[in-house]
């Protein structure tokens, strides 16, 4: 048989999560950010969670062609733009909207040859620092934009710093509403975090928002609100199998560099898991695992392929019981990946995204 890891997808915990974002936001339109592979879980394993968008936002064009090969007729936005003049054909081609944040790719648009406008984004670096025109540099890139034939119409958006945190969006949204003053367009600026903690707010909420992590089930202000709070359900759980144990003694040590020393007699469960899974090596002696969905921790260092859990309250537990790193039980308890990545040090989304191409993706029996 296989090695017994797998990373479950749960599309109907995908819908819920879709539909809560509409719930907070039900004035506005939602793009559904499927960047890095749906946050490593599959696009096609998410897209019938996600069918009752407005629209796809990702980053390159091979992602956006999967969404038009999964039947998509609807609005995809390139959030990074076109990478090279040549992706403005199939940008016209299957008709993909896509963001301008550098005066190349205006040039680029303005020597580009096409029947067919072109929707663009006009993004603004209000303080995030990454991409996009300065507010001094915007209304420019407007007027030049404005003036070519190859551009059908303009929508504008920025990207927040700080949404997390009380007041940290406020200097970037104000700096945006004042250049784009008066300009004519459609505009998104409200991320996962800006959507649910101010999407109340018309100036944050504006005409589109893009929820990405609140998507896949981890809150976008941990620790501050967990999942619970924001009512947001688990997208995949990364689940595998003990296969093995071991009893020790006061002073026996567990794993490379012995960092767990025992301090009594207890006893142990190795997990077919490791850092080759994708599963965080620097994970500290403490970090949360359900085994048979009972808590537990993890002990010692993380190896590539295996990882030692505290079995000793768990009498019951042993060869072949469940493992959960995180994500839902089969008894329904639930491991949020916010609380595994707190562990390390990390975010969930680090953790979706770095399960390893050796782990099979699987959508729910249940859901399919």
């Amino acid at each position: 048989m296989p090695r017994p890891i797998t990373a479950i997808i749960h599309p109907a915990a995908v819908r819920h999560n879709l539909e809560r974002v509409r719930q907070a936001v039900p004035d506005a339109k939602l793009w559904s950010v499927v960047k890095a592979n749906a946050y490593g879980h599959g696009i096609e394993n998410v897209f019938e969670g996600l069918r009752a968008t407005d629209g796809f936002a990702m980053l390159d064009l091979d992602e956006a062609q999967r969404v038009r090969a999964l039947g998509w007729r609807g609005p995809i936005l390139l959030l990074e733009g076109v990478f090279e003049p040549r992706d403005l054909e199939l940008c016209s081609r299957l008709s993909i909207w896509h963001a301008v944040h550098c005066s190349e790719q205006i040039d680029w648009l303005a020597a580009h040859k096409t029947q067919v406008g072109h929707r663009v984004f006009l993004k603004m670096n209000s303080g995030m620092n990454r991409l996009g025109f300065t507010p001094e540099r915007f209304r420019a890139a407007y007027a030049r934009l404005n003036a070519l034939p190859q551009v059908d119409e303009i929508s504008f958006m920025t990207h927040f710093s700080d949404a997390d945190v009380e007041h940290g969006l406020d200097r970037q949204l104000a700096v945006f509403h004042q250049t784009t003053q008066d300009l004519p367009g459609e505009r998104s600026i409200g991320n996962s975090a800006a959507t649910l903690l101010r999407g109340t707010d018309a100036q944050v909420r504006c005409d589109w928002v893009r929820p990405g992590i609140v998507l896949y089930g981890s809150s976008p202000d941990f620790p501050a609100h967990d999942i619970a709070h924001w009512d947001l359900q688990p997208t995949m759980t990364l689940r595998s199998k003990i296969i093995g144990t071991q009893e020790l003694h006061a002073g026996d040590t567990v794993g490379y560099g012995s960092l767990f020393q025992a301090e009594g007699v207890m006893r142990l469960g190795v997990v077919a898991c490791g850092y080759a899974d994708g599963y965080p090596r620097h994970c500290p002696t403490g970090t949360p695992v359900l085994v048979d969905g009972q808590r537990t921790r993890s002990l010692g260092r993380v190896s590539m392929d295996m990882m030692a859990v505290d079995l000793s309250h768990l009498p019951q537990a042993g060869l072949g019981s469940e493992v959960t790193l995180w994500g839902r039980a089969s008894n329904g308890t639930v491991l949020p990946v916010d609380e595994v990545a707190a562990a390390a040090g990390t975010l969930g989304y680090e953790l979706m995204c770095a399960v390893a191409p050796r782990v099979a993706k699987v959508v729910d029996g249940a859901e399919k």
